[in-house]
Formats: C-alpha cells, sequence, structure tokens
C-alpha cells in the first residue's frame, strides 16, 4: 500500500507526442476510504538548478532515502500534482522521515498560498456602504504559511520563530535585546517594573517616587506607575503635536522625581532631544512608549532607542500584528535579564522553554534563604508574571517584518494626501504637524476643532459614522478624569488646559496601509460636505 513520502514511476500527463511519459513522482497523499486507490503525487524532475530557488521545490538526493536509490538528483514541485489510481504507480524509493516532512510541510504551505490569495481578494469600495475603519490589519499568504508552519512544529510555546522574531526586530531597530510579550501594556508593564528591581541597589524606584508623565493618552502608559506603587506626576501637552510640553517639565521635577516615561503620540515622537537632555542631567530613567511609533524617527534615529527601555505592541491596529503581542527592547544587557525573569515568572533561571542547565550549573546555586544546590529553574528572583506568546503569533509577526517598510511608507503617505485633502479647512480643523526634527511613522490621523468650527465634535463624529467613516477619541482624554483614577495619588504640574481640550475636541481618523485611495477622498469630501451644511 502507497504512503505519503514514496518515490514512483508512472504516466505523467507530458506534452509530448503521446501525450504522457513515464517519469517519476512522489506520493502526497492517499485519499480516504470512500476514494480507495486514489492517490496524490507531485511531478518530479531532474532539472534541479532551474527550481534551486522556487519556494515550492524539494530537492531529493540519494541522501534523503530511506528506501531505494535514485538514478539522479532530483527536483519534487508540490504546486505540481495530480490524482490518480495507486495501480498506476510504482513504488521504487522511499523517502526519509526528515524530507517527508520538508515535502510535506511545503505542500501544505502551498495549499495555504492558495487558499489565502483566493479569499483575501480587496472588494471594490462602494461609497456610503464600504466601511472606512480608522485601523486594521493587513495579512495575507506569508503569514498564513508562517502560522500554518508553527502549528505543524507541534511546540505551540514559544520556539524558533520567537527566537526568529526578536533577533529580526533587533536588528531592525539596532538594539542588542528583544524580548516578546503578550501585548505593548504588558510590555510597559515590564519596562517600568524592571526598573524596581532590587538588583538595580539604590537605582531602584521605590514606592512614592514621582514620573514624569502625560494625562492625554492611553492609559497603559501610565498604570504601570501607579501598579508598582509610584506616583504619576503630569504635565500638559503641546497640540498640534500631541506630545508633551517639553518647556513645562523642569517646573514639574520634585525631590522624589526618579523616572519619565512617555508615549509617542499617535507615531509623532515627542522631542526627544529636550527630553534625553533633561533625564542625563537629573539622573532620572526614560521609558519609551512606541506602541503606536514602530518606524518613527527623530533626527534619523528610529524612537525607542534614546532611552533606557522601550516597548511595542502587535495589537491588529498597529504597525505589524500578531494578533495580540508586544515587545520590550533595550540596549542594556542588565535591564535585558531584570525583564525576561519578570516576563517569565520572576525565575532567575534564563533557560530558554524546553532547555535545563544551559549555565551548566543547575545544582549549584545557592540564593536567598533556599538550601544550597536547590534547582536554578525554581529559583525566583522577582515577582513575575508569565508574559510570553505563542510561537504561531511569533510566526506571523515574522512575515510581518518583511511587509514593515511598505507598511511605513503607506502610512506617510496617506498622512500626507489627507493633510492636502484636508487643508481648505485648516480655519476649522486643527491638523497635526510633526515634531521639528522628526518623520513620524503615524499611527492615525489627529484632528482637533478650533472654536471656529462652530459645531461640537459629538456632532461631526456621529455625521462621519453616519457616512461608514471610522473614528477615535485620543485615548483615554484626560485620565485624571477617568473613573478609574479617583482615589489615587498623583500630582499635576501647572494646568492641564491643552490634555483638557484634546479630552473634548479631539479625535482621529484612520491613514492605515489597508485604506484606498478612494475612501481617502470620500472621507475628505464628507469633512468639506459637513462644514458647508454648517454654513
Amino acid at each position: 500500500m502507497l504512503k505519503p513520502g514514496d518515490i514512483v514511476l508512472l504516466d505523467f500527463p507530458y506534452t509530448n507526442r503521446a501525450g504522457s511519459k513515464v517519469r517519476p513522482g512522489v506520493v502526497i497523499s492517499v485519499n480516504d476510504e470512500r476514494h480507495a486507490g486514489d492517490v496524490q503525487v507531485a511531478y518530479m524532475t531532474s532539472e534541479v538548478d532551474a527550481y534551486a530557488f522556487d519556494p515550492f521545490a524539494v530537492a531529493i538526493g540519494n541522501a534523503d532515502l530511506a528506501e531505494g536509490v535514485l538514478r539522479l538528483d532530483s527536483v519534487a514541485r508540490v504546486d505540481k500534482i495530480i490524482t490518480l489510481q495507486a495501480s498506476q504507480c510504482r513504488p521504487v524509493a522511499r523517502l526519509n522521515a526528515a524530507k517527508r516532512g520538508e515535502l510535506l510541510r511545503k505542500a501544505t504551505a502551498h495549499r495555504v498560498k492558495g487558499f489565502a490569495e483566493a479569499g483575501i481578494t480587496p472588494r471594490p469600495f462602494e461609497p456610503g456602504v464600504t466601511p472606512i475603519p480608522p485601523a486594521g490589519k493587513v495579512i495575507g499568504a506569508p503569514e498564513m504559511q508562517n502560522m500554518v508552519e508553527a502549528a505543524l512544529d507541534g511546540w505551540l510555546t514559544t520556539g524558533r520563530f520567537n527566537a526568529a522574531f526578536e533577533s529580526r526586530l533587533a536588528e531592525i531597530l539596532g538594539v542588542r535585546h528583544v524580548l516578546t510579550t503578550n501585548s505593548g501594556s504588558s510590555a510597559n508593564l515590564l519596562a517600568f517594573t524592571a526598573l524596581t528591581s532590587p538588583t538595580l541597589g539604590a537605582r531602584a524606584l521605590r514606592p512614592g517616587d514621582e514620573v514624569i508623565t502625560v494625562a492625554a493618552g492611553f492609559p497603559t502608559t501610565v498604570n504601570p506607575i501607579l501598579q508598582n506603587g509610584c506616583v504619576p506626576v503630569f504635565v500638559d501637552i503641546d497640540i498640534p503635536t500631541y506630545n508633551i510640553d517639553v518647556n513645562r517639565i523642569e517646573a514639574a521635577l520634585g525631590p522624589r522625581t526618579r523616572a519619565i516615561m512617555l508615549a509617542h503620540t499617535l507615531g509623532n515622537p515627542f522631542a526627544l532631544a529636550e527630553v534625553t537632555r533633561i533625564a542625563r542631567e537629573h539622573h532620572l530613567w526614560l521609558i519609551e512608549d512606541c506602541c503606536d511609533a514602530l518606524g518613527s524617527t527623530y533626527q534619523d534615529k528610529l524612537v525607542g532607542t534614546f532611552g533606557d527601555i522601550g516597548t511595542l505592541s502587535f495589537y491588529p491596529a498597529h504597525h505589524i500584528t500578531m494578533g495580540e503581542g508586544g515587545a520590550v527592547f533595550t540596549r542594556s544587557g542588565r535591564l535585558r535579564k531584570i525583564l525576561e525573569s519578570l516576563r517569565d515568572w520572576g525565575r532567575d533561571c534564563y533557560c530558554a522553554p524546553g532547555c535545563d542547565n544551559t549555565c551548566g550549573k543547575r545544582f549549584d546555586w545557592q540564593r536567598g534563604a533556599l538550601p544550597p544546590g536547590y534547582d536554578h529553574k525554581y529559583t525566583y528572583s522577582h515577582l513575575g508574571y508569565n508574559l510570553k506568546i505563542t510561537d504561531m503569533q511569533a510566526a506571523c509577526g515574522l512575515a510581518q517584518l518583511d511587509r514593515l517598510p511598505d507598511f511605513i511608507a503607506a502610512r506617510k503617505a496617506n498622512f500626507a494626501y489627507l493633510s492636502d485633502r484636508l487643508a481648505p479647512l485648516a480655519d476649522r480643523l486643527e491638523l497635526p504637524r510633526a515634531t521639528p526634527d522628526s518623520d513620524p511613522s503615524w499611527f492615525g490621523y489627529p484632528i482637533t476643532l478650533k472654536p471656529e468650527a462652530n459645531t461640537a465634535r459629538i456632532d461631526l463624529i456621529k455625521y462621519l459614522d453616519e457616512h461608514r467613516i471610522g473614528t477615535r477619541l485620543l485615548f483615554g482624554g484626560n485620565l485624571i478624569r477617568q473613573p478609574s483614577m479617583a482615589g489615587r495619588e498623583y500630582r499635576i504640574a501647572g494646568s492641564l488646559e491643552n490634555t483638557d481640550r484634546v479630552m473634548n475636541d479631539t479625535f482621529w481618523i484612520g491613514l492605515w496601509p489597508g485604506l484606498m485611495r478612494e475612501m481617502l477622498d470620500y472621507t475628505s469630501d464628507r469633512f468639506s460636505q459637513f462644514f458647508a451644511i454648517g454654513k
């Protein structure tokens, strides 16, 4: 009975005068009982050089055989398969287990590619009918193939795809250490909590220490400060960059100020030259929340690489996605060790999942009040979490990294196009402006209503919603007014006038790579129509 991996001779359909030719093939699958006797066979050829770089070609030589002999080195093409009766096939050899696995994985990848290409064709845009979401994901065959490949490994937890993703992202960012985690919010939690580690000695943050930040943003930039018993000090922002007003930072410093934690709002870098100067002169830690800013640069240098720790999010709305996921990155080996410990239950051991005794002295350590030789794998130096991702997520992210340059270019182009289209409304709309010396990889297009607009934000966004145009507020608005902040300890440095203005008058629309030019035109036209109606 034939099995997958059997090499057979058969009358393969061929473009010669006879219409067929006896050729070798390799069995891909044997059909179920309803189709007893049917097998699927992949075409084989000895033209090895012609298919050397074909993603769906599998090189086969005698070293790959468990049984039999091949007359010539060959290539099996899993993109050229026929179904025929087993009685038409004469077995002559059999692939070994490793080569069978490679063959069947590539055959599966080819089928996944076909599924993806058939199922994700963009639909024509119908104005007023097709939704225009403010954010979304762009995935296709490469991501699906990688995810299926990871599933076929059967490893499931963090593994080879995660190692490849961390290495590739570190190379892109130009940093030594990248650690994935299950969300951007978890990345922020790890980043801040790492600075409280007792291993940092006198530089460790302690309960009651103050941290400079802003209230106009996403809550999980601020939450880790509170969760670790520290005190956020809220400084007002600038409009239309939507970042911290750097001229107010030094006045906000107090005797217990120990750190700065800020996000690059909607991808627009904050003024890093001034912020890093203040951090350096006052010996403050600096955490850059880059969850909305992958690919943004300041003075030609990627954001996240100026401070002590940077963070990223890979939620579907973000620059790249793996469904859920995030990353924390640093140049410091000392901080990396703390971050990894916190992410992985707080353990002292740094062995990868499935590995033991990497240090070569697993039973030779002595920590705390534990007995000498206590298993290092179960020694905990921090109060940690389990915030790892699955390898399937990393596989998706790895494919997304190949698309990142195009994604960034599309976001920048869409931002420029919207700015041109909305420029005639600048007397009513405060349009966004990039921070000087920066080149943002925009996450969204923020808009603030001017007093001259003579309208309420709710009326405009309801109008846009009626026309199927999605909007989002600038996250939490003024976070101190959120229910979750009731009774919390924080300090306000000066007024938060612009923060309140964001809460009342600001929203953003989409510019992600999945938006067609027709969608941007339709969106811009609806703005013009709204204000024409309001005259």
